[in-house]
């Protein structure tokens, strides 16, 4: 995808400041969330934007689910990471269903490889149930 298809010019300069090889991989990544909030009933528009320098995704209209961030892992050049709000029980949740498939940090990120595929079907589950966490956690 074209950084200039991003709406946000301070989201595109953000995907623009990062490594290519990285920057294709987030990209990707970004595709994936939002083709999946595309797919998924009840989330609706997403806000694309910046939270702690890197691009981040609410359903700010919906409230429907718990911000996503993506960004490099800062300790890894060849990592990159799906963040998720660490006070929510989604990487809890990922990490019992998906123990072999996807890699951790604590409660808060999945990190993948810049040189491996995307898992797509696991991270399309981890994105959806993220999306969708506020309609489905206990009162």
């Amino acid at each position: 995808m074209p950084l200039k298809e991003i709406p946000s010019a301070d989201v595109a300069r953000t995907f623009a400041s990062y490594p290519p090889a990285l920057q294709r991989k987030l990209l990707a990544l970004r595709r994936l969330v939002l083709d999946t909030a595309a797919a998924t009933p009840g989330v609706g528009e997403i806000e694309e934007t910046l939270k702690w320098g890197e691009p981040a995704y609410l359903t700010s209209v919906s409230k429907s689910g718990s911000t996503i961030r993506l960004g490099p892992v800062k300790s890894s050049p060849s990592q990159y990471a799906l963040y998720f709000n660490c006070k929510t029980t989604l990487v809890d949740t990922f990490r019992t269903l998906f123990p072999h498939e996807l890699r951790y940090d604590g409660n808060r990120a999945i990190v993948l490889e810049a040189g491996e595929a995307l898992p797509r079907e696991a991270l399309a589950f981890c994105i959806q149930a993220a999306l969708t966490y506020h309609r489905r956690k206990p009162s």
